[in-house]
């Protein structure tokens, strides 16, 4: 099982609209780092969901439930994957813990803030549920 961070902009797409959805298709990215990363994702994958923008915090915890296809959005190469809601984090874990954290300051989410899919470590994973208490 791998780890990874998914970034979107809660005015258009927020954890709690994917809860209300119950599955989404998380389409639209356009950066091939980020389109290779979906493309490297796994059934039974573990994402924390991160609301980039406003907020700037990781929020939930989703996982993959279909591996990358074509974007339906766009004809071109850009990949999607399917996603389901897993739980809300009790406490959201800000970018500014995250980069004061000696665990989490050298993550990708810190170091390529532009990337909006990017892997982290299971330990990583691990320390982001412990900021917010869960």
């Amino acid at each position: 099982m791998q780890y990874w961070i998914l970034k979107t902009e809660p005015d258009v797409f927020s954890f709690e609209d994917l809860i209300n959805k119950k599955t989404a298709c998380w389409d639209g990215v356009r950066n091939y780092q980020a389109r290779k990363n979906l493309r490297l994702m796994e059934l039974g994958d573990i994402a924390i969901i991160y609301h980039s923008n406003i907020g700037k915090e990781a929020v939930g915890i989703a996982k993959v439930v279909k591996k990358a296809y074509q974007d339906p959005t766009t004809k071109q190469d850009w990949s999607a994957v399917d996603v389901v809601p897993i739980e809300k984090l009790k406490k959201p874990v800000s970018l500014e813990q995250m980069k004061k954290d000696k665990i989490l300051k050298n993550i990708s989410l810190v170091r390529q803030s532009r990337l909006s899919v990017s892997p982290i470590s299971k330990n990583d994973f691990e320390r982001i549920k412990t900021l917010s208490k869960i």
